[in-house]
């Protein structure tokens, strides 16, 4: 995996969410220009702000270097303040033995299922 970004990928990544450069800036914490130019391909990110990227864009590090096709991310963050809630949930599941959790899982896909008839 060589982590290089595809300029194209990060447009899409960032226009699917349907915010501005200047908003996926803010998000990344970098100048307007800064981002401007990972977008253009005028500047190439480290591998590591090529994850923050993917992260913070809700997609995955394999879809912004063009390995795959599927934008969907590879794992999601939870923040405690944001979603208290859900992080609590998710913090009493791991503690759970492994039985217990595929079985949650297993209600959780078919919840998910239901849902998108």
């Amino acid at each position: 995996m060589t982590n290089q970004l595809i300029p194209e990928r990060l447009k899409s990544a960032r226009e699917s969410l349907g915010i501005s450069m200047a908003e996926a800036a803010r998000r990344l914490n970098l100048s307007k220009i800064g981002y401007c130019r990972y977008e253009y391909g005028d500047r190439t990110p480290s591998p590591q702000t090529v994850e923050v990227i993917a992260r913070v864009l809700g997609t995955s590090v394999a879809y912004l270097t063009g390995e795959s096709e599927d934008m969907k991310p590879d794992f999601i963050m939870i923040s405690k303040k944001e979603a208290p809630e859900l992080f609590e949930l998710i913090e009493a599941l791991s503690t759970y033995n492994s039985a217990t959790q595929k079985h949650l899982l297993a209600y959780a896909q078919k919840l998910n299922s239901k849902q998108k008839k």
